[in-house]
């Protein structure tokens, strides 16, 4: 919340030219400061206000903050009390001082009860303070009117999601829809909230207003690859979110003329480069650029989180330009002095995207990669990087930007293999006689109907488990529930703790069969998966994320994973866990180099990468 507008301004004469000096004088002679009480005590709020907002805009926040301390001093009664010390707390928390503009918001909620401002910017002091409870409790206890209480009801789900209480906060966020469903940041967290949650069915209709035309069109972006296997309605929810959220810029920088370099200048955009699934799929990608054809620049906006991996990616680049810090224009700015002839965008629409340094259109050709598996369709975008399979030429039509296919394969790959430990499955909690089927993507991917056919395979092969990763937020209750109401011993269902890469890879051993989920296919997982030598089972859908898999199966040779129906998919499981040469059929396939020579070949896939590049040139 902003200080409170003044309503008139009054002459004050001498105080004036005493706030327009370089400092507010803490000390004065008894007589002057007699005078100068006399004077604040005769000087309503309002006639401060817009010299204290000029002393604020000029940088001497310490003045204004001296001032109002003053003010309050010499006014302790005053029926503006309560707007003096909210204007004080704003002051504080923009020196980088929540502890103290707490008590300021706390004086103000005192003098004035209904004070919703004051109950909001207090919530936000706690919370910058670290103090997350308290700030959840001010919220919840606050007094409102139902606009006010909306918000608040926003402020403790953003804060309890953040904090992975997701029951928490998807109640919240319910009871601010049920007040108005016409809120759609709010309904797209919601969703995914409940997507998490394995709350299912996600839109059960139970929301007083909420069709179910807006709860898929706000259902947003990631939430969307997930529920929908419409290539078309994927790109409209995905518009209307940008529409909403990246404006357009005021110009464009790039020349109408490519430029002319002796190496075409490549850019990468990231928020990534640290210990993220993208960075460990294209550190050897950015090493195995032709030096001789290519400059690589990474703008880089990500943590330093001091990892191997972020290193590596750093060492990697020709140029490490780091963005963090600068706007969307400042970054944009940097990328076009540079020069820069094809950027690429990794981070899509995930989170740290910079959608609106893309639309400063900083280069001459844009597109977007890895980050985000869909349309983008922002105009600044010129081309989405995928292959034909994942997206077919007869659908390219449905997609936007315009796609543009890398032969054989779209994923990029490390062919690097960590140390990797010697696990047993009595060490990760698995039966030693059983078929162990298995699946590790997030809880969000998991649907209903994805659900229900791994629970009708387990029923048709006697003594099998499916193993999960154990999501910390309360998915697993929900999907221990579900188990149960199949007719499935709780046993069956094994769920391990998320562990460092090096174990994750090498529990993969332990499995017979990973099961994949649609519409929203494993990607950076399966490839890991079948790298492993453990089989791959995957239901094709229409969209690009719902045929990741087939793509990464297709291109390694187990075509046998790879089915058009659910009653095939449930067929494919059953048939090979019951029948063992099947399976072993399957695992010859994997077996040997068949990983290096096909997914994890990152020398010829970055001659692939590069030759698509040079053909927009």
């Amino acid at each position: 919340m902003n200080a409170l507008v003044p309503s008139d301004t009054l002459d004050i004469g001498w105080l004036a030219g005493l706030i327009a000096g370089p400092s507010w004088p803490a000390l004065l002679p008894p007589a002057e400061e007699a005078r100068r009480q006399r004077g604040l005590r005769a000087i309503r709020l309002e006639g401060l206000l817009p010299l204290l907002e000029q002393a604020s805009r000029e940088g001497r926040r310490g003045v204004t903050i001296a001032v109002y301390q003053a003010w309050l001093a010499a006014n302790p009664g005053h029926p503006q009390a309560m707007a003096a010390w909210f204007n004080l707390g704003v002051e504080l928390v923009q020196t980088g001082d929540p502890a103290h503009a707490v008590t300021c918001y706390r004086n103000a909620l005192a003098l004035k009860p209904d004070f919703h401002e004051a109950a909001i910017n207090l919530g936000l002091a706690l919370e910058s303070a670290g103090q997350v409870e308290a700030a959840l409790a001010t919220w919840q206890q606050a007094l409102q009117p139902e606009p006010v209480r909306r918000n608040l009801l926003n402020q403790r789900g953003r804060l309890l999601e953040q904090a992975g209480r997701f029951a928490e906060a998807e109640q919240a966020l319910r009871a601010s829809l049920t007040s108005d469903p016409a809120q759609p940041d709010v309904l797209q967290h919601w969703t995914h909230l409940r997507q998490k949650l394995c709350l299912w069915p996600i839109h059960a209709g139970d929301i007083p207003g909420l069709s179910a035309e807006q709860a898929q069109l706000h259902a947003g972006p990631l939430g969307a690859l997930a529920l929908f296997d419409d290539v078309d309605l994927q790109r409209r929810i995905v518009a209307t979110w940008l529409e909403r959220k990246v404006p357009a810029a005021p110009q464009r920088l790039a020349p109408a003329q490519f430029y002319r370099h002796d190496r075409i200048r490549i850019g990468y955009l990231s928020s990534d480069f640290c210990r993220h699934a993208m960075s460990f799929l294209i550190a050897e990608v950015l090493e195995r650029h032709d030096r001789t054809r290519f400059e690589i620049f990474g703008y880089c906006s990500s943590p330093e989180d001091g990892s191997e991996i972020r290193a590596r990616v750093i060492a990697a680049l020709d140029h490490h330009v780091r963005i963090g810090a600068m706007d969307d224009e400042a970054a944009a700015r940097r990328i076009r002095a540079d020069e820069i002839d094809i950027l690429i965008d990794l981070n899509g629409l995930t989170r740290g995207a910079r959608m609106g340094t893309l639309r400063w259109k900083p280069a001459p050709l844009q597109g977007t990669y890895l980050g985000y598996i869909g349309s983008v369709p922002l105009p600044e975008l010129d081309f989405l990087l995928c292959d034909a399979i994942a997206v077919p030429p007869d659908r390219a039509h449905l997609y936007a930007p315009k796609p543009l296919a890398i032969e054989g394969l779209y994923q990029a790959n490390d062919s690097r293999m960590p140390d990797l430990p010697s696990l047993t499955r009595a060490e990760e909690g698995l039966p030693e006689d059983a078929f162990v089927f298995c699946c590790f993507a997030n809880f969000y991917k998991i649907t209903q109907e994805v659900f229900a056919d791994w629970t009708r395979i387990l029923h048709a092969v006697p003594g099998s488990v499916l193993w999960l990763p154990e999501d910390g937020h309360g998915g697993s209750v929900q999907l221990r529930a579900r188990f149960a109401e199949a007719g499935l011993a709780p046993e069956r269902l094994v769920l391990g703790p998320r562990v460092e890469p090096a174990r994750y890879l090498a529990r993969m051993r332990l499995a017979d069969l990973f099961l994949d989920t649609t519409p929203y296919n494993s990607g950076t997982v399966a490839s890991d998966a079948l790298r492993m030598g453990l089989p791959l089972l995957t239901l094709a859908g229409t969209a690009f994320a719902a045929r990741m898999a087939c793509s990464l199966l297709t291109a390694i040779g187990l075509t046998d994973g790879i089915t058009e129906t659910r009653e095939d998919y449930v067929a494919r499981a059953i048939a090979l866990a019951t029948d063992p040469a099947r399976l072993a059929a399957a695992r010859q396939v994997l077996a040997g180099d068949a990983w290096m020579r096909t997914l994890g070949d990152s020398a010829g896939f970055t001659r692939r990468l590069e030759a698509a590049l040079e053909s927009l040139l």
